[in-house]
């Protein structure tokens, strides 16, 4: 769906390369993704870019949303959810960790008091750890990754890995990846950053876990454009781009 983000440099009247481009590829809005099977749709995520990103892909089904932690990027398209509640005739599922519910309860708080306007979002909190927990057919293994000092949930399903905004993994968090297919992996940009893998930081995890597909995602505007990129890193790993389909 989603893989760039705004990286805290002002982006009002920039003229940088990336942001001019006429490569679709270089339009990133923020990183989400669409996982969906036979019988079951999510998404991991609600950036502020939700309405959008769901429109874009003509997404009509949605059973749950999952959060990878509480940063707004990753929790302000949240509200937008209303109209899956008018369609679907149904509140939706949210599973996050203790910490990223906090902050969604608090952020959409009238979302859960006990007596609800008409017209507020309907959800259903669940609270999730690190055991593995399942949404229809698909069952997600919770991965904790360290965003500087704040732990944050990757996922894995079935042989696909979903890791964002990161900068360290530990070892036995490590292991949950080995043997995964496809893994996508954030990579800020090349700079060293305090809570983000830089480009070859990225590359080197990856290739230190032996995936044979890598994507690399959650990219700035500072990285550099799509395609020049890509010439600079092994074949094998390369940047994701808003709207890639993945089969798994």
């Amino acid at each position: 769906m989603g893989t760039g983000t705004s990286s805290g440099v002002p982006m009002i009247g920039c003229d940088c390369a990336v942001c001019t481009s006429t490569n679709p590829k270089d339009n990133r809005l923020r990183s989400s993704i669409l996982v969906s099977s036979p019988t079951t749709t999510i998404v991991i995520d609600a950036t502020p870019d939700f309405r959008y990103q769901m429109l874009r892909c003509n997404n009509r089904q949605l059973d749950a949303i999952v959060f990878t932690h509480p940063h707004k990027d990753h929790i302000a398209g949240l509200d937008d959810v209303r109209a899956y509640n008018y369609f679907l005739k149904k509140a939706i599922d949210l599973y996050a960790n203790p910490l990223t519910e906090k902050h969604i309860r608090s952020e959409f708080y009238y979302a859960f008091e006990e007596i609800k306007y008409s017209g507020v979002p309907l959800l259903n909190m669940h609270t999730i750890g690190l055991e593995p927990f399942t949404i229809g057919d698909i069952t997600l293994q919770p991965i904790e990754v360290m965003h500087m000092r704040m732990p944050v949930y990757g996922f894995r399903i079935g042989d696909f890995t979903y890791i964002t905004d990161a900068n360290f993994i530990n070892p036995i968090e490590l292991e949950k990846i080995v043997g995964t297919q496809i893994l996508v992996l954030n990579a800020l940009r090349r700079e060293k950053h305090i809570s983000h893998f830089t480009l070859s930081e990225a590359v080197a995890l990856a290739e230190q876990l032996q995936v044979p597909k890598v994507y690399l995602t959650h990219i700035s505007h500072q990285l550099g454009l799509h395609n020049q990129v890509n010439t600079e890193i092994p074949s094998h790993i390369q940047l994701a781009y808003d709207g890639l389909t993945i089969s798994i």
